[in-house]
């Protein structure tokens, strides 16, 4: 722990990363807005998958971690999307 290095990120970036996440907050909202059918389910999945990427890397600090760390993250993001694509299967083959 003594060796690690503190990043230290400006309020800024802070700042635009907040304002990201409230405009695909808005966007996903929009999306359920519009009819898609199906595809409206797979829009907010995906704006949900950009904005905990950005959460994950900025607020959590993960960018700035140990590979391992991340390592087990995209693991756990690996698992995530395979149990989706399961359900999504399972939800067209019906």
């Amino acid at each position: 722990m003594e060796k690690e290095k503190h990043h230290i990120v400006s309020y800024k970036t802070y700042v635009y990363i907040l304002i990201a996440l409230i405009a695909l907050t808005f966007m996903s909202i929009g999306v359920t807005h519009i009819n898609l059918g199906s595809y409206s389910v797979l829009g907010a999945l995906i704006f949900a998958t950009i904005k905990s990427v950005l959460v994950l890397s900025w607020f959590m600090h993960l960018k700035f971690d140990q590979p391992f760390l991340r390592f087990m993250v995209v693991f756990v993001l690996l698992v995530f999307l395979a149990v989706i694509f399961i359900t999504f299967l399972d939800y067209f083959f019906r």
